[in-house]
């Protein structure tokens, strides 16, 4: 009694599945009627296309190092690459819009090397903004990546 209740509300639940899955017309063609015009995206004042942007910043991401690793970073894009050591990235970063307010988080995640001892330790790695270093690794003695919140 029960496997046949079991297979009875399978099917039926199937059976409402499958058919709420066609459909009714069959000649259901692109619709004639022209679509609304949309609001911009500034929020509705004509003129405020323009985005506010911040000031542009030098990021300069380091890995440091020898031989190749495996490493991911985000700037502007992220990026996973093997790439050979000691490597350095200069990006340029202008915050726009939105990020003027909560910032970007800039990162780089070095891969492993040989440490002194013949063991995988990780790269030693620095972010720099404008000159200033704002971010390392402890020269690879954590392995945290190397974050760093971009503010304005």
């Amino acid at each position: 009694m029960r496997k046949t209740a079991t297979l009875t509300i399978t099917l039926l639940a199937s059976a409402a599945l499958l058919t709420g899955c066609g459909s009714e017309k069959k000649d259901a063609g692109p619709s004639k009627e022209p679509a609304a015009p949309s609001a911009p995206a500034g929020g509705g004042a004509k003129g405020s296309a323009a985005k506010k942007k911040g000031v542009p910043h030098q990021v300069v991401f380091e890995v440091g190092g020898t031989g190749e690793a495996k490493i991911m970073w985000n700037g502007n894009t992220n990026h996973f690459d093997q790439v050979t050591l000691p490597w350095t990235k200069t990006e340029s970063m202008q915050l726009e819009d939105a990020e003027l307010k909560v910032g970007v988080t800039v990162l780089v995640v070095p891969g492993s090397v040989k440490g002194a001892d013949g063991m995988l330790v990780p790269a030693p790695c620095t972010i720099k903004v404008d000159g200033k270093q704002v971010a390392d690794n402890q020269g690879g003695k954590s392995a945290a990546p190397c974050t760093y919140k971009l503010m304005d």
